[in-house]
């Protein structure tokens, strides 16, 4: 029998600890974003530290710039990037205010307004590749730049929440490299994912861009 995912907020306290904590912590845990359709409820199965100016692969590594603000901010908001000219991915901050350091959402289990979730990505075989990738997340929950700096410790009908969830039992948790790193960043074993979850991405390493001749 599964039992029923704890509804309750996640508070502040909890996003303000070193990100490699924070991290493993989130697996399990339900990010609910409101929509004009309802709610649509995600089971976070599978996430990326990256820890700011310590992390070479952390957009905060070279310092604060307009497209990073949020990173330097109070812990609990979401930083919400565009990446290669088509797609947006979102973090959680972490750490104390001014550490820049983040939790990138890679993957989860749409458990809760399925079929609006469905609206958003019609590519999707089935629904547990609804939220495979953390731009088929964003897709799903449809966030954009508009909900950057939003805070996921509010309550109420906020854009977006962080609940309590179901804890992820820690042996079935698992790390690795992180998905598409580069440079020194890539040694890192900052990927941390639920065991034989069905909705977890599959890891690619970085591969180089060719230039065109």
């Amino acid at each position: 029998m599964i039992a029923t995912p704890d509804r309750t907020p996640l508070p502040r306290e909890f996003f303000d600890r070193p990100v490699l904590d924070v991290a493993p912590d989130l697996l399990g845990r339900i990010l609910v974003r409101s929509t004009p359709e309802g709610p649509i409820a995600l089971r976070l199965t599978e996430v990326e530290a990256y820890d700011g100016p310590n992390d070479p692969g952390s957009h905060a590594y070279r310092g604060r710039t307009a497209r990073n603000e949020v990173m330097f901010g109070e812990p609990g908001h979401v930083y919400v990037y565009f990446t290669y000219g088509m797609w947006f991915c979102m973090n959680l901050v972490c750490g104390p205010e001014g550490r820049a350091s983040g939790v990138l959402l890679r993957a989860g289990e749409v458990v809760e307004g399925v079929e609006a979730a469905r609206t958003r990505r019609l590519s999707a075989r089935s629904d547990r590749e609804l939220a495979k990738g953390p731009a088929r997340l964003a897709t799903a929950l449809g966030v954009d730049r508009a909900l950057n700096g939003a805070d996921a410790c509010a309550t109420g009908d906020a854009p977006l929440r962080m609940l309590t969830g179901t804890p992820a039992v820690p042996d079935q948790v698992r790390k690795g490299p992180r998905t598409g790193v580069s440079g020194e960043g890539a040694v890192h074993p900052w990927r941390y994912w639920i065991d034989n979850d069905p909705t977890v991405s599959p890891y690619r390493a970085h591969v180089p861009r060719r230039r065109r001749s």
